[in-house]
């Protein structure tokens, strides 16, 4: 998760992942909500979960960011919905990092594949737009930081 302070306000940065292209409604439908959800990947053999962390954040936003502290683990277990349809176990580590540089939304072109696209979002108004819990919780924990540690995040 990183965090940037914009015209003295923090701000998160979220991206929204690709969807399948659904089959075309028969019958019109209102617009769903835009997908929000915190940078996350899989980390490569011989890599530390921390590295993984900074690296998917720049391969998903085009910022680079450095990190300040772990958050959590949150652990869970989903359905493959492809191919075996196995299920799988899942820890996700979340760090609190600190922009550095680069342009949000400044993706290689095989990262649109993923990410349809990465934005700054208030952090106040973040925990509306996040589509799942677990991350509501991690970006509470980030706020708690914010209010606790302000000056070394600057």
């Amino acid at each position: 998760m990183v965090l940037r302070q914009i015209a003295g306000a923090w701000h998160v940065a979220l991206i929204e992942p690709q969807k399948e292209t659904p089959e075309p409604a028969k019958t019109p439908r209102k617009r769903a909500r835009a997908v929000l959800g915190l940078p996350k990947g899989l980390v490569d053999p011989g890599e530390k979960p921390q590295a993984a962390a900074v690296r998917e954040v720049q391969e998903e936003t085009g910022v680079v960011a450095e990190p300040i502290t772990k958050l959590t683990d949150n652990k869970y277990v989903y359905v493959r919905k492809w191919g075996d349809g196995e299920r799988v176990f899942k820890i996700v580590s979340f760090y609190l990092m600190r922009y550095v540089s680069g342009e949000i939304d400044n993706l290689a072109t095989d990262m649109r594949i993923e990410v349809k696209r990465a934005l700054w979002v208030p952090l106040d108004d973040a925990p509306r737009q996040l589509a799942y819990s677990n991350e509501r919780k991690v970006l509470g924990q980030a706020q708690k930081y914010v209010e606790t540690h302000m000056a070394s995040l600057t």
